[in-house]
């Protein structure tokens, strides 16, 4: 029975490691990176002409001063937390379906949260003087204002990116270790033996590793709950009706874990196909993923529903009005697919068997990735689009420097995704290989 669990153990080894290592350049690997490379210029080009010109190139005006930049840092912020609630809050409560999605779940985090720190830089209009939002002893002493949730902004997401960050690299050592002893070229032993830190595979590396893990895990959980709490803060202490709301903070939380979840299903059930993982990522790891997805979902459409009983039950009357003009007003195509899709579209997850088709279940998540964005569209901008005074009402019309932004943004996070799948195992080697070795032992 040993002998046969280290055979296992060493065909997952070799079978991770080669999609990397003996894996040869595929034409749609080139062809996905050489469209998401595209996208990434077209980026730089956008950021190089806001730049240029200044933030009068997006469709920003009084009093839409916040445009697309504030929804899409909301929206990316959100993806990147279904990596961090699968990796600490689920290591915490023992849940082994997490061991093949993990990894590839932290790094999506990771590109995820990067592609959001952008959207705020940007908005700033002079983004090389961001340094002033940081608490650091100047000539002038000015310090940050604390009381703005701007502020509260930069060290949640900070923290959220570092902790986050560290959280990825110490659990990718010892896969690391074993790409550096399955290499066949020195340089690449040399990249990955970098990476690797010494690795050696001792009994005290192992204990060390573990308890990096489950202290990280600890600061990452509450991270999970704090960082869109914080996010929503930016919205819920203005008085700007729409937005002075306490249901914000759960709300924008579980809408975060149903975007980055739907991310999540949109992302491995392509690569699951692609690379031949149907063994590893089974129809048990949608189907947990998709209840998730569904339990969320729930409470974001209880969300949706408190929202508009307490527009009625408070009988106020700019918050009525605001409910009115979204459902009836110019924007109320976007309402309706957000309901569509948020609300309507995620009840195909009581099916298991939409959760266990690859098909019906990526449709889904794309189509609830569509009603994630639209739903921060219709928070950031129809609320201030239609505020307490109407001889200042105006329509936000985006430019095409907008859409460009955010078309180079999933750019940005899909060059950075498809190097991951090239450069490094998307799946924990040294976790598939505990819970091979925990199944084969004898049950009591």
């Amino acid at each position: 029975m040993e002998s046969s669990a280290a055979e296992k153990c060493d065909e997952i080894s070799n079978r991770i490691s080669g999609l990397v290592l003996r894996e040869p350049l595929r034409r749609g690997w080139l062809g996905g990176f050489a469209l998401a490379f595209a996208f990434l210029m077209l980026l730089n080009a956008a950021i190089l002409w806001l730049l240029i010109r200044g933030v009068g190139v997006w469709g920003v005006n009084v009093p839409v001063a916040w445009g697309f930049a504030i929804v899409n840092f909301v929206w990316w912020v959100g993806i990147g937390h279904a990596g961090t609630f699968i990796s600490a809050i689920l290591l915490l409560l023992h849940q082994q379906w997490r061991t093949s999605i993990n990894r590839f779940t932290e790094a999506m985090t990771i590109f995820a949260v990067a592609c959001a720190g952008l959207f705020p830089l940007l908005h700033l209009g002079r983004p090389w003087v961001f340094y002033f939002l940081l608490p650091y002893p100047d000539t002038m002493d000015l310090w940050p204002q604390w009381r703005s949730p701007l502020v509260w902004d930069v060290f949640a997401v900070t923290t959220y990116l570092i902790v986050s960050l560290l959280f990825w690299f110490i659990g990718l050592m010892p896969d690391l270790a074993v790409m550096r002893d399955h290499a066949k070229r020195l340089w690449v032993r040399r990249l990955y033996g970098i990476g690797a830190l010494g690795w050696r595979n001792s009994a005290r590396h192992w204990n060390r590793h573990e308890t990096a893990c489950l202290l990280l895990a600890g600061l990452a959980t509450p991270l999970v709950l704090s960082v869109h709490s914080v996010v929503s803060l930016d919205f819920s202490v203005a008085i700007v009706p729409g937005w002075h709301s306490t249901i914000f903070p759960p709300y924008f939380v579980a809408g975060a874990i149903f975007s980055g979840f739907a991310m999540v299903l949109t992302l491995l059930i392509p690569v699951r196909a692609i690379y031949g993982l149907r063994d590893v990522i089974t129809e048990r790891h949608l189907d947990n993923a998709a209840k998730v997805m569904l339990s969320t979902g729930l409470i974001v459409a209880l969300g949706y529903a408190t929202e508009h009983w307490m527009s009625w039950y408070s009988d106020d009357l700019y918050e009525g009005f605001l409910v009115h003009n979204r459902m009836a007003g110019a924007a109320s195509g976007v309402w309706w697919l957000v309901m569509i899709c948020n609300v309507g579209v995620a009840q195909a997850l009581w099916f298991r068997r939409v959760r266990t088709s690859p098909v019906l279940l990526f449709i889904t998540a794309c189509l609830i990735q569509v009603g994630m964005w639209s739903e921060r569209y219709l928070i950031v901008i129809t609320s201030l689009e239609r505020d307490f005074l109407p001889s200042s009402w105006a329509d936000f019309h985006a430019t095409f420097w907008d859409w460009a932004t955010l078309a180079g943004s999933m750019g940005l996070f899909f060059t950075l995704l498809f190097l991951f799948i090239r450069l490094l195992p998307m799946i924990a080697i040294h976790e598939m290989r505990k819970e091979t070795v925990q199944e084969g032992e004898p049950q009591p």
